[in-house]
Parts: C-alpha cells; sequence; structure tokens
C-alpha cells in the first residue's frame, strides 16, 4: 500500500471510529439509524473528496500549504454532504449531527497526520522517496536550507554529489559523497529512489550522463534549473508549454483569490469608515469653509497601479494661491500657505479622509505605497532604479514605509532608498493580516512628521 493509500485508509478508518463511537453512545433508536446514515454519506463525501479533488501532495505539503488544503476540503465536504442532504430529503441533520462531526474529524485528521508523520520519521521511513543531490560547486550553507525544504515535502536526501569534489562531509550528515564517476557505483549500493540534478554549473554533456546512468539503474530523475540573479529575490517557478520560467518579484496579490479579497475587504472599510465618519466630515468641511475661501477639497494628480493616473482628494489645507509657481512648490516647515485649520488637519492626517472615496472608486487601496507627486515620482525614478516596482500594486492611504518612520522629507539617498525598499517589500509579503497590523500601527503607533 502506497503513501496516499494508507493516508486515505486512515482517514475512512477515523470516519467509521467516530461515528461508531456516536453509535454506540446513544440510546435512541431513530437517531442510531440517522447516525449510521450519516457516517455512510460521510465517507463516500470523504473520499471523493480525496480521491477528486485534493491536491496530489496534499499530505506531504508544508504545515500552512496542509492547513490551507484541509480548510478547502473541509468546504468542499460540508457542501457535497449538504448536496445529499438536499437531494435525498434528510430532515435530521443538527449541530449534533452535521457540524460537530465536520470539526472533530478536521481535528484529528490533523492530529493523526502529525502523529503517523512523526512515526514514519522515527523508524526512517519517508513517504516519497530516497534522493541523490548532484551538482557542481553547490554552495556548502545552502544544503541545509535545501534539506529542510526537501523533508517537509517527504524526501529524504541521503547523499551528494559533486564535480568539483567539494568536501562538505562536515556540512550534513550524508552518507555519501564523490563526483560524478561515483554515480554508478552510489546507485548500486544504496537504495535510491530519485536524483535532483543541479543544472547551475554542470555543463549538458555531463547532465546527460547522469541521466542515462539514472536511466539504466531505473532511478527517477528532477532537473533543478538554473536560479534567477538573486537567490533572495522573491520569486515563483512556473512552465508555459514545455518552457520552464521565473516570475520575479512575486507578489501574494499576483493570486486572483488574494487580489478579490484585498479589493473586498478595502470596499468594506473604506465605506464603514465614511458612514461612521459622516459627521466628522461634515464638520471639517464647515471649518475649511468658515476659514478661508476657496473649494473644500483639494485634487492633485497622483500615479497609481500600472501609472495609471488619477485625482486623489484631500482636504484642502492651503489658501487659494494663483500664481502656478507658488501653487507647484512643494511643501516646506512652516509654510504660510498652509491655514490655520490646515495646520491642525495636516497635523492629524484628517486631511487624508477623503482619500477613502478614492478607495471605493478603486483607485487606491487602504494599504499600499504612498502615491506621489508626479514631479516627485520623477525625481524618485532617476535616484532608484526599482522605484516604478510600486506601481504594481494600488497605492494606499498609508503603507508599511509610513508606519516604520519613513514619511516626510526625502531629501537624502537613504530616505529615497529606504522608503522604496519598505514599499516593496509590503508588496512581495502581502498578507490580509499585515494590512490590519498596518492599520493598528497608523492608529495607535508613533507618529511622524508629515511631508505631503
Amino acid at each position: 500500500m502506497n503513501s496516499k493509500n494508507r493516508f486515505i485508509f486512515t482517514n475512512l478508518l477515523i470516519l467509521f471510529l467516530y461515528f461508531c463511537f456516536f453509535y454506540f453512545s446513544f440510546n435512541d433508536p431513530e437517531l442510531m439509524n440517522n447516525i449510521l446514515w450519516l457516517g455512510i454519506i460521510y465517507n463516500i463525501s470523504w473520499l471523493f473528496i480525496v480521491l477528486f479533488v485534493r491536491d496530489n501532495q496534499f499530505y506531504i505539503s508544508t504545515e500552512y500549504g496542509f492547513l490551507r488544503n484541509l480548510l478547502v476540503s473541509m468546504l468542499v465536504f460540508i457542501g457535497v454532504v449538504t448536496s445529499f442532504a438536499i437531494v435525498f430529503k434528510f430532515t435530521f441533520f443538527s449541530p449534533l449531527t452535521y457540524l460537530l462531526p465536520i470539526v472533530v474529524f478536521s481535528y484529528l485528521n490533523l492530529i493523526c497526520r502529525k502523529y503517523i508523520l512523526q512515526f514514519l520519521k522515527k523508524r526512517g521511513a519517508y513517504l516519497f522517496s530516497n534522493t541523490l543531490l548532484i551538482s557542481s560547486g553547490y554552495k556548502s550553507n545552502r544544503l541545509p536550507e535545501f534539506e529542510k525544504a526537501m523533508n517537509q515535502y517527504g524526501y529524504n536526501l541521503v547523499g551528494y554529489l559533486d564535480d568539483k569534489e567539494i568536501m562538505i562531509k562536515n556540512v550534513l550528515n550524508l552518507k555519501i559523497f564523490g563526483n560524478l564517476q561515483d554515480l554508478p557505483k552510489v546507485l548500486r549500493a544504496y537504495t535510491i529512489d530519485e536524483v535532483f540534478i543541479d543544472m547551475s554549473h554542470l555543463d549538458e554533456e555531463k547532465i546527460k550522463s547522469a541521466i542515462k546512468i539514472a536511466d539504466s539503474f531505473g532511478v527517477r530523475v528532477k532537473l533543478i534549473p538554473e536560479n534567477p540573479l538573486l537567490i533572495a529575490r522573491n520569486y515563483k517557478a512556473e512552465t508555459i508549454g514545455d518552457l520552464a520560467i521565473f516570475r520575479l518579484r512575486q507578489s501574494p496579490l499576483d493570486n486572483f483569490s488574494k487580489t478579490v479579497i484585498k479589493r473586498m475587504f478595502d470596499f468594506c472599510f473604506a465605506g464603514l469608515i465614511m458612514i461612521l465618519l459622516a459627521p466628522v466630515y461634515l464638520f471639517i468641511s464647515l471649518i475649511i469653509a468658515l476659514d478661508s475661501r476657496g473649494p473644500l477639497f483639494y485634487s492633485p494628480f497622483r500615479k497609481g497601479e500600472a501609472g495609471k493616473t488619477f485625482k486623489c482628494y484631500k482636504f484642502r489645507t492651503m489658501h487659494v494661491c494663483d500664481n502656478p509657481v507658488n501653487g507647484a512648490r512643494s511643501t516646506v516647515v512652516d509654510d504660510p500657505r498652509i491655514t490655520r485649520v490646515g495646520k491642525f488637519l495636516r497635523k492629524t492626517d484628517l486631511d487624508e479622509l477623503p482619500q477613502f472615496f478614492n478607495v471605493i472608486r478603486g483607485d487606491m487601496s487602504v494599504i499600499g505605497p504612498r502615491p506621489h507627486r508626479i514631479n516627485l515620482q520623477n525625481d524618485f525614478k532617476k535616484s532608484v532604479s526599482n522605484y516604478m516596482v510600486r506601481s504594481y500594486v494600488k497605492p494606499g492611504i498609508t503603507g508599511w514605509a509610513q508606519v516604520n518612520g519613513w514619511r516626510g522629507p526625502t531629501v537624502t539617498e537613504e530616505q529615497k532608498n529606504e522608503r522604496v525598499n519598505h514599499d516593496l517589500w509590503y508588496i512581495e509579503n502581502w498578507s490580509l493580516w499585515l494590512d490590519l497590523k498596518i492599520i493598528f500601527l497608523t492608529l495607535f503607533g508613533r507618529h511622524h512628521k508629515k511631508a505631503f
């Protein structure tokens, strides 16, 4: 019985034992009969999910991947069971016979997976195969990381062959080391199920030779293509047709479902803010009108996602200026153009409140890189080569750079680079929890001097 079949059997056994417990725990004949039917339905539904819905690597994925797939499976499970109930018109569903078994089964699934994996590791058994790594000049400081990743996915890295005969014996407790000429000897002496070949520094002839030798022993081969320029960069491997490619600057928001989640959060949060703070909007509008002549709002053009130009709404904090030179001049400390009310609004960031309307329209997000003035953006582009990567996502009312203190004047190269680096880190590490954290830090964290 292979690993996947063992886990399918284990799952069905858990369900069977669980419903046996329920069956013999109640004396009500009608309830016992219903639970028996539920047990049959649940087993059929779960078998369908395991065989046709789940990812093939469900049981050997990382903890995060396992939890994510388990949640998806549970939702599908509920849908399938509910469909059975509707089609066959079951009337006995209740929290006791419906939701509780699903919750308990999910918990047992997690526990059993954990202890089964521990049991297999103690016995030296791995879910898939013993593997051998072949490379040329593979960096020794990357081997522990590589072995850890292999173990997470059920592989057991038992050896390493290096074309340059770099001695790595002390890096890991590898049973095998040597060069490519030792490959036939290694495959004869040890049980190797798969060979991983790092293609980054091996020439084509040596790769073909290693594959030919592995084929002669009936050992599967997996090729590791050369990594993109910088291994620390956030990237993702994928295929287009038969071509393997890497996408640099990979962001979680490239995933459509996560983009939808962020957009839904933005729309709901911005709508709620505008409803709850409606009296504040009215009050600010009134005091602006009484303090100085001019419009209530200031709406400069900003660059947004993919370089799109949009009007960014703010409460007006300056006197209306007919001089085109003064009107385009950046704000300075104790700027005489700022009104009395404007000083308070800028100090408390209340002048930014109309930008929630930009969020409703879809021009902006609640959290993201701050939209800069067009002339300031041009200045950034000259100083910071990767500045325009910020345009991968929608600009935000507040962002990771702002809550970490990188706001205000951007005169020095350090200020410019740090602001952009924080924005890029946010793009590559986005999560809904990170957005909530930034909102919390914006409201209750330390405030820094405002410049735009």
